[in-house]
């Protein structure tokens, strides 16, 4: 697993009815498999994501930068492992992921959290928990490439279900591969990537007065997946 861990790289996104996760599976049973922790396959996922007062990590999203950063505390529920990560979004589309472990959720950020996001970003952000969310992931790891595979689903946020029948898959590769045994299946079946952002559509659900007249048509096409 540590060949695939891929903090630096590219993600592709697609978002489609969990109907189809069984043909999809079908098809690339041969190139994939399956990560078990224990005796665990579907793993749990935990996260309190954090902002500043005024949603700018957030905003920085919406408003079409390139250049842009989460940050989160990350619970790995069966491995029993809490990590601040910070994620960032490079101007050329390339994400890289630094983390460091930590013994638990916290509301707020300790002043060793806190240097090692201003290491990280170089910024001295004022932050605050903005919202959580939960969602089960099974990853797939290509045999020949170094290529990951997440498929989540079941997510909510702040304990409220989003969209329940919806699954997000993420291909994370060095470089985008169109030749990926997922992707070309995934075209196959009429499913093509999204550009979606799990966190920002947890804040726009959650808060009407947040600025996102520019997900709105996420919503409509995200409400369409779910109700097919």
């Amino acid at each position: 697993m540590e060949a695939v861990s891929l903090m630096k790289r590219v993600d592709t996104k697609f978002v489609f009815h969990v109907s189809l996760v069984p043909l999809l599976l079908e098809y690339i049973k041969e190139q994939y498999k399956v990560l078990k922790i224990g005796q665990n396959r579907m793993m749990t996922y935990k996260s309190n994501y954090f902002d500043t007062p005024d949603a700018h990590l957030y905003l920085m999203h919406h408003n079409g930068k390139a250049k842009r950063v989460k940050v989160r505390i990350r619970n790995y529920v069966e491995s029993n492992l809490f990590f601040l990560e910070v994620k960032k979004k490079s101007n050329n589309g390339n994400t890289s992921k630094k983390r460091i472990p930590i013994t638990s959720f916290n509301e707020k950020l300790d002043m060793n959290s806190l240097s090692f996001i201003h290491k990280t970003i170089g910024e001295n952000y004022t932050l605050e928990k903005s919202i959580d969310n939960q969602f089960n992931r099974f990853t797939l790891v290509n045999k020949h490439l170094t290529e990951r595979v997440t498929i989540d689903s079941n997510l909510s946020f702040n304990g409220a279900p989003f969209y329940q029948n919806l699954v997000i898959l993420e291909l994370k590769h060095e470089r985008i591969n169109r030749h990926s045994p997922v992707y070309q299946s995934l075209s196959s079946m009429g499913i093509h990537p999204m550009r979606l952002s799990k966190y920002c559509m947890g804040m726009a659900k959650s808060d009407a007065s947040l600025k996102q007249n520019i997900f709105k048509s996420k919503f409509n096409k995200i409400s369409k997946i779910n109700n097919l």
